[in-house]
């Protein structure tokens, strides 16, 4: 449904393209290591630690999957007045991403993510976070950020891990800057999190946050999907609630269901040739299709081209991008 040639063509408007991603920024830590033996304390593996490396996370996965399709990115969240704070900022510039509307924050730490992985298996992940979510005074400046970070952006995305960057005075400065500057919004939400939202461009929420969100029950996928009667539900609920104009549900396994204001629903299958780790696959669906979005893709050609980059991403260990070069040699083996 998009050959090769347009793919490229779209992905090569991606330069100087900038958007700005608001929401919970976090850093990932991969502790990998081999098993060889059971610790003599208790039922466990022992892992012999060969690798330690640090990356972007949440929020910040996002921009950093922007930046690697070869768009421009800014980030708006909040770090701690930490050492993680200070190590996933610069990681970011280091990867040119604007780090300048990112709040440092001296009530609250970093968010970090560390995972054990013994040979390419996920043993254990240990979280450190604070759960009270952003004070007043933080939101405040988190609003502040945002409307000078609009400036000379071509979208803004929403993305919600809910770890309380995201709050409702953040959601209205967001959409009050977009809608001043008619810039496109699109939304990755939480499951758990049901905030105002009204008048976006696309929304890439995966078949539980869609559930939740609409206030449904997330019954089993089976037969045929495009005329599932909870699906269709679902899809009309959040086309209403959210004003969207463009909806795209992930499904795992089964691929994304698509519903747009003026077309009726279509489904998509997966493009995932390997399945290693699904983390932070929805951070480059989002990123993928808002970017597409503001380059002069279709609503489809932008699904399908964030499609691809998920099938891609899965493939990898942890939270992981693509490249343009890895999605047309993605498309070319399809």
């Amino acid at each position: 449904m998009i050959t090769v040639e347009r793919a490229e063509k779209i992905m090569k408007s991606f330069a100087g393209r900038r958007i700005l991603v608001i929401g919970d920024l976090m850093l990932d830590r991969y502790v990998s290591g081999i098993v060889s033996r059971i610790s003599p304390e208790a039922p466990v593996p022992v892992v012999h630690v060969t690798d330690e490396r640090c990356r972007p996370g949440g929020a910040a996965n996002v921009a950093l999957n922007i930046k690697k399709l070869g768009g421009e990115a800014v980030v708006c969240g909040v770090v701690g007045n930490d050492d993680n704070g200070k190590l996933l900022t610069g990681i970011l510039k280091e990867d040119g991403i604007r780090t300048d509307a990112i709040v440092v924050s001296e009530t609250s730490r970093t968010t970090v993510k560390t995972r054990i992985v013994a040979e390419r298996q996920q043993v254990v992940r240990v979280d450190h976070e604070d759960s009270r979510g952003v004070t007043e005074q933080l939101a405040g400046s988190l609003c502040a950020r945002i409307v000078q970070a609009t400036d000379g952006v071509d979208g803004v995305i929403i993305e919600d891990y809910g770890k309380g960057a995201i709050c409702q005075p953040v959601v209205d400065a967001a959409l009050s800057a977009a809608s001043a500057g008619k810039l496109p919004v699109g939304l990755d939400p939480k499951d758990d999190q049901d905030w105002r939202i009204s008048g976006i461009e696309v929304a890439t929420p995966n078949y539980k946050e869609a559930c939740s969100a609409a206030g449904l029950s997330a019954r089993a996928l089976n037969g045929e999907l495009e005329s599932d009667p909870n699906l269709r539900e679902v899809g009309s609920r959040l086309m209403n609630k959210w004003k969207t104009r463009f909806l795209m549900i992930t499904l795992g396994s089964h691929g994304m269901y698509l519903l747009g204001a003026e077309e009726g629903p279509k489904v998509i299958s997966t493009k995932a040739m390997e399945v290693f780790d699904v983390s932070g696959a929805g951070d480059t669906v989002i990123a993928t299709a808002l970017l597409a979005m503001v380059s002069g893709a279709t609503h489809l050609e932008a699904a399908l081209l964030a499609n691809y980059a998920a099938g891609i991403v899965v493939g990898k260990l942890g939270t992981a991008t693509c490249s343009p070069e890895e999605l047309l040699a993605g498309m070319r083996q399809q």
